[in-house]
């Protein structure tokens, strides 16, 4: 497994979190833990799939470490199980009293590939696989999934709405692999991403009106030392 890239971290903060916020909304984007899902190598999509125990381990381990962070604003979340359930882990863990539900958070609806094990969607779903894997991002996916444009536009418009809401605040956004890596196509549209987006990683963009900056990239130093950095299936291109 390829290492995380971790940006610019202030190393005197335990959380990795930055000190200070001002005129720009600190935007903690947590990908959710693992599930069985993730193991198998089965496509979730918006399939509703819980969490594992690994997974409710990774989640309170990301958990601790933002707990560490000075004032947590608030907690949003996609509205299915694997994310829902790792946001209200943090937001117990961060004192947040309540969790705030977004579907436009959600994962991408990815048609007729939904529940199907990955290295079996080419032979047995050959126009959906083929449509998910194509390079036209306007390409949507057979049995009602969604292109990438589409995905893109629903997910950066959700997570500006929140910035809108939390000028001078850092709040949690907990999501999907797929959502992720359209938030940073958002902020760095130039920059090629390569590799997976890790389960439980941490992710922090600054938000302020049209400007987006990654601050912190699929940092998982909170999983080093606790053995639940084994899968990231689902935080690819191709799967979510």
């Amino acid at each position: 497994m390829a290492e995380p890239t971790i940006a610019n971290s202030d190393p005197s903060d335990a959380a990795g979190l930055g000190i200070e916020v001002s005129d720009y909304a600190e935007i903690i984007v947590v990908r959710h833990g693992e599930t069985a899902w993730n193991v198998d190598g089965r496509i979730q999509g918006h399939l509703d799939v819980e969490l594992n125990e690994v997974g409710r381990r990774q989640a309170a381990a990301v958990a601790d470490r933002l707990s560490k962070a000075t004032s947590i604003s608030a907690v949003y979340s996609s509205d299915l199980k694997r994310a829902l359930e790792t946001a209200h882990i943090i937001a117990s863990y961060c004192g947040v009293p309540k969790v705030v539900q977004v579907p436009d958070l959600r994962e991408r609806h990815l048609g007729d590939l939904q529940g199907l094990v990955l290295h079996e969607a080419a032979e047995l779903k050959p126009n959906a696989y083929e449509a998910c894997i194509s390079s036209r991002t306007d390409h949507e996916i057979p049995g009602g999934g969604e292109s990438l444009d589409q995905l893109y536009l629903r997910c950066t418009s959700s997570l500006q709405r929140v910035a809108m809401k939390h000028i001078g605040e850092r709040v949690v956004v907990v999501t999907h692999g797929g959502v992720v890596r359209a938030l940073h196509k958002r902020a760095a549209p130039t920059e090629k991403l390569q590799g997976k987006i890790l389960n439980a990683s941490v992710n922090i963009f600054h938000i302020s009106g049209e400007e987006w900056v990654i601050k912190t990239w699929n940092d998982v130093n909170h999983l080093n030392n606790t053995g639940f950095l084994e899968n990231a299936f689902g935080g690819d291109s191709t799967s979510g």
